[in-house]
Order: structure tokens, then sequence, then C-alpha cells
């Protein structure tokens, strides 16, 4: 091979490597343009969504809304805000005050034990009840079950008095009512099929959108407050036409009390 020819061939040779080390330069600067680029949009997603984030963490809740809310009384209310829930026959002249939170276990025992003496009282024309609903619970618990079962009560309320205290019933029941730490009931979904147990609720579109809507969400607030300023620590209490009378766990002893207070 000629000097000559060895030399071109060399050249040809750098040529050659050159030109590949110019194309593989272009592809790893493209490499890193890719990588650099979705960093970018890596880091302004995780920008995005950390305002979003935080934005929502600032957004009123539903229940602060609702105590802005114009408000809504269920029918067959009365009062205040119409927050004076009285059921009964007219002419009972007596009435025992109620006093219970949704998320309350004692509340759900005294329900279950002394619930159909109420009843059965009421029914009778011995005395009306009068409910007051508390929703302390959430606040000591942390949740919103208490303030959503009352507001869930109120669209029941509205429906027919019946349905106010079947729906209550079926709540406090031991195979619906959730341990005192569990916020089963600020699920609107837990709720109505909760009162899919009750005939007048089931199926009924014009209360579950009360539920979802959050219709009386207003009215389980002023509820709320008229057990704040009623002087009542816990749930449940009882007053008898004003004046307290002990919680009763069998519906003989309630029933003794019950009587007791009515002689005066």
């Amino acid at each position: 091979m000629s000097s000559r020819n060895s030399q071109a061939n060399k050249a040809a040779a750098r040529e050659r490597l050159r030109a590949e080390r110019e194309k593989q330069a272009k592809k790893d600067k493209a490499r890193r343009q890719v990588l650099v680029a979705g960093a970018v949009v890596a880091v302004l997603a995780l920008a995005g969504g950390v305002g979003y984030a935080v934005v929502q963490a600032n957004q009123p809740s539903e229940w602060d809304k609702a105590a802005d809310a114009t408000l809504v009384a269920p029918k067959n209310t009365s009062g205040d805000n119409g927050t004076t829930v009285v059921i009964g026959k007219a002419e009972a002249k007596k009435t025992l005050e109620v006093y219970e939170d949704s998320r309350c276990p004692v509340c759900s025992q005294f329900e279950q034990a002394v619930g159909p003496q109420i009843k059965k009282d009421v029914d009778g024309g011995k005395y009306k009840i009068q409910y007051i609903g508390a929703t302390f619970l959430d606040k000591g618990m942390g949740g919103t079950g208490a303030k959503n079962a009352l507001s869930a009560l109120g669209a029941a309320l509205n429906v027919s008095p019946e349905a106010f205290l079947e729906y209550k019933t079926a709540l406090y029941s031991k195979e619906n009512h959730p341990e005192e730490r569990d916020d089963k009931f600020a699920k609107d979904d837990y709720l109505l099929k909760i009162a899919d147990q009750v005939p007048a609720l089931k199926g009924n579109a014009e209360f579950k959108k009360a539920v979802e809507d959050g219709t009386y969400n207003r009215w389980a607030i002023e509820m709320s407050k008229v057990f704040d300023k009623s002087g009542m620590t816990g749930t449940p209490s009882l007053k008898m036409d004003g004046k307290k009378i002990d919680v009763k766990m069998t519906p003989e002893e309630f029933t003794a009390a019950v009587d007791k207070a009515i002689a005066g």
C-alpha cells in the first residue's frame, strides 16, 4: 500500500469517527433536553398540585358554608328557626323533653331499651315528646356525623313526624349505630341506606335530595345551639315539663320515673 493511500485511509477513518461523535453528541443533547423538559413539567405539575391542594384546603367546608346558608326549617316544626320539634297527641298535657346526640352510644342503648315504651306512651296520649338534637360529639371526637345525621332527621321530619321517629329508631338500632369514634353518619350514602328501612323514606326522591344537598344543614346547626343553651351536659337527658328526670335504662324503671314526674 502506498503512503498516499495510507494517509487517505487514515483521514477517512478520522472523518467517520468525527461524524459518529457528532451524531452521538446530538443524540445526547436531545436526550438531555427531553430529560430537562420532563423535569420542568414534573416540577410545574408538582407546584400546580401543591397550589391546588392549598387552595382546596383553604376552601370553606360544607358545614362552614351551612353556617351562612339560608335557613330552611322542616315541616312539622315551630318556634325560633323551626327548632321546636314536638310530636304527640294535642290533648296530651305533659311533654317529655328528649336530648340526644346521634353519635352517642348511650343514646343508642337508651333508644333500643326504652324507645318502644316511649312510642307506646306517645301513641296512647300519656305525654308528647319534644326532641332536642345535639352535635357536641363532633367537636369531641372530630368529624361531622352528628350534624349530618341531625340534618337527615330534619329531612325525615319534613316528610312526617312518624317518619322522623321511625328513622331515629333505625339510626340508633344495634344493626346500624356505629361506634362512637366511627364517623359513619358523616356519609350520606350510609344515612340513605338506613333510610331504606323506613317505608315512608324508601325511594323518596325528595328526602334523598334533601340529604344529599344538605337542605337542613343550617337547621341542624341551629338545633344544636338549642342544646348548647339548655344547660344539659350530656346525652341522653330527659326533662318533664322543664324539670330534669333521671334517665333509666329499662322500660319499668323509666315508666316509674316518668310517672313520678307526671305526679309532680
